[in-house]
Parts: structure tokens; sequence; C-alpha cells
């Protein structure tokens, strides 16, 4: 799936241990909450182990045992932390063979959604669901995330969403924008005014690469997930993602051809839109650096710039606008994205304070002042972000009206990693979305 595509390979999972915690930012320092973190301390968990097992390993995994270190030294907590590169195969042997962690850390909430229902999940706390609605940017939308019926058909709260990951985003390079002119387009109608003024001006607006290898065609995927939400309401979408609404609706095969509007027209595309599939995603935005530019826009998620050419400093020599939303749909500001869930998967009381502790501005606060983490967690304090383009990209998080997983990893693997992919390619490289969009139906209908 596509949250995998880009992690690193590593041989065995590793094991954090009781070592005594070394914290990384000195309480009673900087603009963090540090009541949140005081307030930890009433509650007394010396000698209580708790297990969690996630996918973080190598630089992820220190990131999150520095978060899980301010637990640790407030309560007292044996906290044990395992990262696998194999999580969502490990997870399913582990608990069905009787040996569950305290805690499971999901990468999307299908799999979880999968164990709650054969009883694996322990409900969250009662109101859990509401502190989500409260307190998350776009709550609504996260606690539909985390809600899922259990084994007897009654739906509860089984997760806690944190750390989120960012899609809905355009890349560009200031000084080409500057050069020509050109303004941040706010709306949809303005980023399609911007297209067709860059041809007008003898210039190649877009970069759009799908290659992947074996899965070539993702990037596509989050272009017509993109622009369902700006096209249709987000009923729509979760019914999509279900099939409770076709793939091959009018209203999905909509979506499709809206990306082609982008995708399959010569003059939008660098190398025309022939050369859309045959281009390597990692090397599309190259376009962006060349000079003269090749490309002025390049649509892509947050963590696109480890492809940038080496040196690149963000903002100066590339930086990133919202992929905007129709004035005329009057959708409000939907935003794509991705994010790890946390589930009790052998309930103790550690692990009920656990997640307590995830509510708590500091557990999010000590993560945003280092890397590589957004929150829609309006109480946690904008102030500590360390990378300024990360709190840009977060305050695009906490503007949203509503926020949606990725599509494609929430369908079955055969569609969402499979059928939907290769469709794909075959509509990039002209085939009719119609005709595309029944193809991949069948597909599902086949999985049924």
């Amino acid at each position: 799936m596509k949250r995998n595509l880009l992690a690193s390979v590593a041989g065995l999972a590793l094991v954090a241990g009781a070592a005594e915690a070394e914290l990384k930012f000195t309480p009673g320092e900087g603009a963090f909450s540090w009541d949140s973190y005081e307030a930890l301390k009433q509650v007394d968990l010396k000698g209580e182990q708790i297990t969690v097992f996630g996918p973080w390993i190598g630089a992820d995994q220190e990131l999150a045992e520095s978060v899980f270190d301010y637990f640790r030294e407030a309560t007292g907590a044996d906290l044990r932390y395992t990262g696998s590169d194999g999580f969502e195969q490990q997870i399913f042997v582990d608990v069905e063979g009787g040996s569950p962690p305290n805690v499971a850390i999901f990468p999307q909430p299908g799999l979880a959604a999968d164990m709650a229902a054969k009883g694996f999940l322990t409900p969250l706390p009662e109101g859990t669901g509401e502190w989500i609605t409260r307190n998350y940017a776009a709550g609504q939308s996260w606690t539909d995330l985390s809600t899922f019926p259990g084994p007897d058909g009654t739906e509860h709260t089984y997760v806690f969403p944190y750390k989120a990951d960012l899609k809905s985003l355009v890349w560009y390079v200031p000084e080409n924008f500057a050069d020509a002119g050109y303004e941040i387009p706010q709306t949809m109608e303005e980023l399609k005014a911007l297209t067709e003024q860059i041809v007008a001006d003898g210039e190649v607006p877009w970069c759009i690469g799908l290659g992947s290898g074996s899965a070539t065609g993702w990037p596509a995927t989050d272009w017509v997930e993109d622009l369902v939400l700006r096209t249709q309401p987000t009923e729509v979408y979760d019914g999509w993602v279900k099939n409770e609404v076709a793939f091959n609706d009018p209203r999905i095969v909509e979506a499709i051809e809206e990306f082609g509007w982008f995708a399959r027209n010569d003059a939008f595309v660098a190398g025309g839109a022939d050369s859309v599939a045959a281009t390597d995603f990692r090397d599309s935005p190259k376009g962006l650096f060349s000079s003269p530019p090749q490309c002025y826009m390049h649509r892509m998620a947050s963590f696109i710039p480890s492809f940038f050419p080496e040196g690149t400093v963000i903002p100066d020599d590339a930086d990133f606008f919202y992929f905007p939303a129709y004035a005329e749909q009057d959708l409000g500001k939907p935003v794509l994205g991705a994010g790890t869930m946390f589930a009790i998967t052998k309930d103790s009381r550690g692990a009920q304070e656990f997640i307590k502790f995830l509510q708590s501005p500091i557990a999010h606060e000590i993560w945003m002042a280092q890397v590589s983490f957004l929150t829609p967690y309006s109480a946690a304090s904008q102030e500590v972000f360390a990378d300024p383009e990360l709190r840009k990209m977060n305050e695009i998080l906490l503007q949203a009206d509503t926020f949606r997983f990725d599509a494609s990893d929430l369908m079955p693997g055969g569609v969402g990693a499979g059928s939907f992919w290769t469709g794909m390619v075959d509509y990039a490289g002209g085939a009719e979305a119609q005709a595309v969009t029944d193809e991949i139906q069948r597909s599902w209908d086949a999985l049924k």
C-alpha cells in the first residue's frame, strides 16, 4: 500500500525497555504545555509494564520514544515499545496466538476495523469519540475514522488517531512564480485559470508521474481521491470507499475526468500526456528545478521533498500551497491524508492511561518540536514547531472542514492496491474513464 512505499527496509524489530528516561526537552522551558505533563504525575503506574507494538522503526522509533519518555518519567510506567516493518502481518499472529501487546499502533483504520469486528480490540473509554470531535480540527471526520462495529455489530470508538500525514499539496518554486508574476491560487477555479495562463505564456504548468515499479499508478489515485472530495459531498466519498457507491458511478467517473483535465492534455504536462504513466513519481518533480523550468507545479504529498535535488531548501528553493477546493461547489476545505491510530489489544490500567496520555497536548508537542509530525489537535501549541514549513502544513490541517483517509488504503487490496492503480495507468494512456471504472467495479465484484 502507498503508506509503505517509501518505508525503509529494516531487519530485526527494535525493542525499548524500561531504561530511565532522558527527556528531550527540559520541563518548564519553551512554549510547551507543561501543565499537561505535570498533571500526568498524578498517575502512579510504578511496577506496571505496558507493551506497545507498532510500525515505527529507525528514526521514527527514536522520535516516538522521545514522546513516550515523558509518560514513563511522569508515571513510572515500564513502557516497552517494539517496532517492526512487518507490523500488519505480525499483529494478527500475536493476537490470534494469544500474546497481543497492550497497545497496537495501526498505520491505517481498515486493519483496525477488521480486528475490532473479530473482537480483538477493546473499546476506548466512553466519551473518547466526543473528545476527538471537540478537540480535533474536522473532529467529526476523525471520530468517524475511529469508530467501527464490534463483533456484535455495535459501534464503538476503538482507535485514537495520533500523527497525521497530509496529501492535498501542490509544490512550486517561488522564484519561478515571482519571475512570471504568478500568484498562489485560492480556489480550484483559480488553479485551472493559472494552468491555462501558463500555457498561454508558452510554458508548461504541470509535472506528473505515475511510475512506481510494481505499484505504478498510485499517484493518480491520490489525485482522484482529492478530486472526489472537491466535487462531491463526503457521503459520496465514504460510500465509494465501501463500494456502497459503485466505482463506475457517474460521480466517480466525473472526478477521474477532472484528473484527466490536468493529466491528459499534452500542453499541460511536461513531456506531454503520454509521459505521465511512464515517468517515475520520484523523478517527476525534477522539472520544477530545471533552467528554464520544465513545469511550474507538482501535486504530491508532504514526503516529496525527499526526492528534490540535494541541497534544496524549503521554502526558499521550493514551497507548497493547499490543493484548493472549488468555490462554486461550496464543500468547504477538504483535506486528504493518512495517519496512525492507537488501539488497546490487551486491556490494562496502564493501557487505558497511555491512551489518555495521547489526549494531552504535551504528547503531541514533543514530536512537533522535532521533525515529521502533524496533528489536528487544536490545543497543541503551534509555537513549538521547530520547522516553519511543518507549521504551515499543520495550519492546512487545522483549517480543514473535513478530513478523509486515503481511499485506496481503505479499499480491498485487490482494488485499492490493484485494479485502481492499473486502471489509472490505462486512463492516463488514453482509455475512457467509464470503461476503466467498469473494469475496476468488476474486479471489486469478483472479490465479494
